[in-house]
């Protein structure tokens, strides 16, 4: 094995450890029972130390944010690739992207804590992105049609509570939106027999209930699915069902605000589909 310095050396026994935890969490699957408030792991003192630059877009990971950007939280599986679609949407209104947990009662928590189901958390993906160049719909419409919403708990092949779907509002009209689009969709995929469940299971809850609404996973987690050596994994399963249109669901006083900026012609050709995001380049989607 060739020479590596401490630092090289420290980052791949992380990478080694974490992959044999994924592996046996992948082998056992995880609880699809919440753990409690009071029996949920107590906090971790310090903070995951992350990358300050995007791999991808080289803009920082950690705010403050730039004046007139806007955050989404959102989780709905394996969060590497929740994090590859979202950061390749076209047009530059994401600004950046990260991985984390959300959704749980103890502070700084770790992958292998999560995994454990200990803390309450899900895997998340927040989204810092400009609303002049892309709209909060489109990326809701990505999050609804990039997995099965109806399976409890879980993913594809991966489950427990952290592979819950979920959304995490920031004010008002989030929450109106998130709400109003959980309607149309779960219609939608009745209507087309898509879908494990019988119902939309995406939990729905301000980010304002927890002590902190997202908390950085790991380095080695974000952008993952960009890096060299990466692991083509994901275990999402898209129905191919379409969000109806936004006018058909959208609350009247919110339709001019949030209004779409994807077409229908990006959706037909690009819009989510099973391994869609491990056999696409790394690069946003070019589209006008």
């Amino acid at each position: 094995k060739p020479f590596i310095s401490g630092a090289q050396a420290a980052q791949e026994s992380c990478v080694e450890t974490f992959l044999l935890a994924f592996t046996a969490a992948e082998a056992m699957g995880g609880s699809k029972v919440m753990v409690t408030k009071e029996k949920a792991k107590p906090d971790n003192p310090e903070e995951m130390r992350v990358s300050e630059k995007h791999f991808v877009f080289g803009n920082p990971t950690k705010g403050p944010w730039p004046e007139g950007l806007q955050v989404c939280i959102f989780a709905n599986g394996c969060f590497w690739g929740s994090e590859k679609g979202i950061w390749r949407l076209p047009g530059a209104g994401i600004y950046t992207t990260a991985v984390g947990y959300a959704g749980g009662f103890t502070a700084n928590p770790t992958y292998q804590q999560v995994c454990d189901g200990v803390t309450g958390h899900t895997e998340a993906v927040q989204v810092v992105f400009d609303p002049a160049r892309i709209s909060l719909v489109d990326i809701l419409r990505w999050f609804w049609e990039s997995h099965d919403p109806t399976t409890y708990m879980s993913q594809g092949s991966d489950a427990g509570t952290q592979y819950r779907s979920a959304l995490y509002y920031m004010d008002e009209k989030q929450r109106q939106l998130f709400e109003a689009s959980k309607n149309a969709y779960e219609a939608a995929l009745k209507k087309a027999g898509k879908g494990l469940g019988n119902k939309i299971e995406t939990e729905i809850q301000a980010a304002a209930d927890f002590k902190q609404a997202f908390y950085y996973a790991e380095d080695y987690h974000q952008q993952y699915l960009a890096k060299p050596g990466a692991r083509p994994y994901c275990s999402a399963q898209p129905q191919e069902v379409h969000l109806p249109p936004f006018q058909s669901w959208a609350p009247e006083e919110l339709q001019e605000r949030y209004a779409p900026k994807l077409d229908e012609g990006f959706w037909e050709k690009h819009g989510p589909k099973l391994h869609c995001v491990i056999r696409s380049p790394n690069e946003p989607i070019e589209w006008s």
